[in-house]
């Protein structure tokens, strides 16, 4: 699909997703690291925990389908052959700090006079602008303060952390998206763009659906762990994430004609087993309404619920849920993901050969399925340098001997 496209990748770990989500859909991408190698690389776990930037697992997922290059910007010799790449690219994809860029003489008002057309897309903490654009972050910081751990972890508690860098990703993919409106943009206009991505905007973004419970039904939306709020004004809470014999399984008590199907058919699959109390036998589910659903009932309820979950499997519960009609899904870790039948119909995974290990790994694959052009992963991430020659003798047609020089010079 975008096999014409040309992206350089100067991002940190912030902005890896971005590159990795343009080829996937079949862009050029090269990663430019700095000479020995990007800092991200090392970044665990490692293939069989071996510590070595050229296994980095986390390097491997997020920079597979990108040519590698190494090039130290911030030289005079380095940033003039970073200017003859970028007379021949498309897109040029950065995570520095805000005015970095500027300094070296590289920000969009200097790089759209080398290519007019170029394409220049940002990924910071907080955004080319604004009062806290200067501003350090991490991603734990850019969660918070985007709002997402306010609704993260149990009441109870301090807001916890997911465990990975899920605001890095959120704003990867949004600026994968904006790079594709601007080359859009581009091919009707003729002109590039400046594409400006907060990592704190991006997260904020995912909490979008936290304002209407507010708007709706009077809740505010926070930390409820394994249980939910619901009823007019919250006054409601009940649990969602049960234990069972092998992990867990999202279940609801849900009133209404919606509900009413679930709760008898779970109510005759505990009773078939000898574990339904004569509460709710005797209960007439489609009467069963939130807005005066007894604590002391939901207490009842929960605690036999628990009780069956609890002598079954997930797979069980779930296989028996199908069967029945009935609402409830477990929770898959990533074994099970591995392993799901409806991701492997849709070849949600794929085979690349690691050859430098004399291995072979499976890969996420595609994200999206098209009817045309489609999208997967081609190549594993590079090694620290990979494809230099190829770059700079084959691209640029700079002598063998010149290559050699940059490389002992510390250029590249």
């Amino acid at each position: 699909m975008l096999k014409e496209f040309n992206v350089l990748d100067l991002t940190t770990e912030a902005g890896w997703l971005c590159g990795k989500m343009l080829g996937d859909l079949g862009a050029d991408v090269i990663k430019i690291e700095p000479p020995g190698g990007d800092p991200g690389r090392q970044h665990g776990p490692y293939y069989k925990k071996t510590k070595d930037p050229e296994r980095s697992l986390f390097w491997f997922a997020l920079n597979a389908n990108k040519r590698g290059i190494t090039l130290n910007i911030e030289s005079r010799e380095g940033r003039d052959l970073l200017t003859k790449l970028v007379q021949e690219t498309d897109c040029i994809v950065e995570s520095f700090a805000p005015g970095a860029l500027e300094k070296l003489h590289l920000d969009y008002t200097s790089l759209k006079k080398i290519n007019p057309g170029v394409i220049l897309t940002s990924i910071s903490s907080f955004g080319q602008e604004g009062p806290r654009k200067d501003w350090k972050a991490s991603d734990l910081v850019c969660m918070a303060m985007g709002g997402f751990l306010h609704l993260c972890g149990a009441p109870d508690r301090a807001p916890v952390g997911v465990s990975l860098p899920h605001g890095y990703f959120f704003a990867g993919a949004d600026a994968a998206v904006g790079t594709m409106i601007a080359y859009y943009h581009r091919e009707q206009t003729g002109v590039g763009q400046w594409v400006d991505v907060s990592i704190q905007q991006s997260v904020a973004m995912t909490c979008f659906n936290s304002v209407p419970w507010w708007q709706l039904q009077k809740v505010i939306q926070g930390r409820m762990g394994a249980f939910r709020k619901i009823g007019l004004f919250g006054g409601l809470v009940l649990r969602q994430t049960w234990p069972c014999k092998n992990g867990f399984v999202i279940f609801i008590l849900t009133a209404g004609a919606f509900g009413a199907r679930t709760n008898q058919l779970l109510t005759e699959w505990m009773d078939s087993e000898g574990m339904a109390p004569e509460f709710m036998k005797k209960m007439d589910w489609k009467t069963l309404d939130a807005k005066n659903m007894a604590p002391d009932f939901v207490k009842a309820f929960d605690e036999y619920v628990m009780k069956f979950f609890l002598s079954h499997t997930k797979e069980e519960l779930y296989e028996g849920a199908v069967r029945k009609g009935m609402q409830l899904y477990p929770v898959y870790d990533c074994a099970a993901l591995a392993e799901s039948p409806q991701l492997r119909a849709r070849d949600a995974w794929q085979p690349v050969e690691h050859p430098e290990l004399g291995i072979t790994m499976t890969y996420p694959g595609a994200w999206v399925k098209m009817s045309e052009a489609g999208c997967q992963t081609r190549r594993r991430a590079p090694l620290i340098g990979e494809h230099n020659l190829e770059v700079y003798h084959e691209g640029l047609g700079l002598p063998l001997e010149e290559v050699e020089r940059l490389k002992q010079s510390g250029v590249i």
